[in-house]
C-alpha cells in the first residue's frame, strides 16, 4: 500500500494532468479545425473532397497529439517509430485487404463517378449515398436498411449512377394484341405524355415497335422527365395509361394458346377368331 501510495508524487500528478489537459485541449482544437476547414471548403470542394480533408487533419492531428503526449511522458519517439515501423510492415502483410480498399477508394475520390446524396446501384442493392470514406462507402435503400460497400467491390464491379444527371428517361415495355390499331396506340401514348405534368416536351416522348411477339406486338414508351419527379412520374403515367387504353379499346397482349380438337376415325373392325380345329390341323408325316 505505501509502495503504491510512494508512486503518487508530486512529479507523477503534474504529468497526468498536463496529459490530460493536452488530449482535451488537443481534441478540442482538433473539432474545431475540422468545422472551420468544412466552412471554408464547402463552397469550393465537393463533399467527399472536404470530408476527405477534415479526415485528414483529424488523424494527423491526433498522431501529433499521442507524440507530444508520449513526449511529455519520457518517451523515445525514435524509438516508438523503429518499432513502428516494423510492427507497420507486419500490418501491412495482415491487411492486404484493407490497404485493396483504400487505394481503391483513392481512385474513386479522383475519378468522382458518384458524390454524397447520388442514388447508385451496385449488383442487387440501390440506395442513397451517406458517406464516402477511405475504406468502404454508405448507403442507404429505399426500404431504409444500411448497407457497406467496400471500396474493391465498387472498383471491380459495374455500378449504375441513378440520379448522375439532372433528367433521366423511364422506359415502358408495352405489348397490345395484333388487332390494335397502331397509329391509334401512337396517338394514344403522346395523349398520356402530354397530360402528364411531369413528363418533359423536350427531349420528346420515345416510340418504338419492337418485334412481332407470340401474343402481341412489343413497343417500347420512353418519357422523360426531372430526376426528383421519378416515383409520381411512374405512378401517375402507369394509372393514365391504363384508363386510356380502357376508354379507347385498346387491349393488352397475354400469353395465350389455341388448342385445336378433332375427330378420330373410328378403329377398324377385328376379324373372327380361328376355330380351334384350324388351329389344332396340322401335317400329317
Amino acid at each position: 500500500m505505501r509502495e503504491l501510495v510512494n508512486l503518487f508524487t508530486l512529479e507523477v500528478l503534474q504529468k497526468v494532468i498536463l496529459v490530460l489537459l493536452i488530449g482535451v485541449v488537443g481534441l478540442i482544437l482538433l473539432r474545431l479545425l475540422s468545422a472551420l476547414v468544412n466552412r471554408m471548403t464547402r463552397k469550393y470542394l465537393s463533399q467527399q473532397y472536404s470530408m476527405l480533408l477534415r479526415k485528414a487533419i483529424q488523424y494527423t492531428g491526433a498522431v501529433v497529439v499521442l507524440f507530444i503526449i508520449l513526449s511529455v511522458l519520457g518517451v523515445k519517439i525514435t524509438a516508438l517509430l523503429g518499432a513502428a515501423g516494423i510492427v507497420g510492415i507486419a500490418v501491412g502483410f495482415a491487411a492486404q485487404t484493407s490497404m485493396s480498399n483504400l487505394i481503391s477508394g483513392l481512385f474513386l475520390i479522383s475519378e468522382k463517378p458518384f458524390q454524397i446524396g447520388d442514388a447508385i446501384r451496385v449488383g442487387e442493392n440501390t440506395g442513397v449515398i451517406l458517406s464516402i470514406d477511405l475504406l468502404s462507402v454508405k448507403i442507404k435503400t429505399f426500404d431504409n436498411q444500411y448497407i457497406r460497400i467496400p471500396n474493391s467491390v465498387l472498383i471491380n464491379t459495374e455500378l449504375t449512377n441513378v440520379t448522375r444527371f439532372p433528367i433521366r428517361r423511364l422506359d415502358i415495355k408495352l405489348t397490345v394484341t395484333y388487332s390494335t390499331d397502331v397509329t391509334q396506340l401512337r396517338r394514344v401514348l403522346l395523349e398520356v405524355a402530354a397530360s402528364n405534368p411531369h413528363c418533359l416536351d423536350e427531349p420528346e416522348p420515345l416510340i418504338v415497335f419492337t418485334e412481332f411477339g407470340e401474343s402481341g406486338i412489343h413497343f417500347l414508351f420512353g418519357v422523360w422527365f426531372h430526376k426528383p419527379d421519378q416515383l409520381e412520374m411512374r405512378n401517375s403515367l402507369m394509372q393514365q395509361i391504363k384508363e386510356h387504353f380502357e376508354a379507347e379499346g385498346i387491349q393488352f397482349a397475354y400469353p395465350a394458346r389455341r388448342l385445336y380438337a378433332t375427330e378420330l376415325p373410328p378403329a377398324p373392325a377385328a376379324g373372327p377368331a380361328p376355330s380351334a380345329a384350324r388351329r389344332g390341323r396340322g401335317r400329317k408325316t
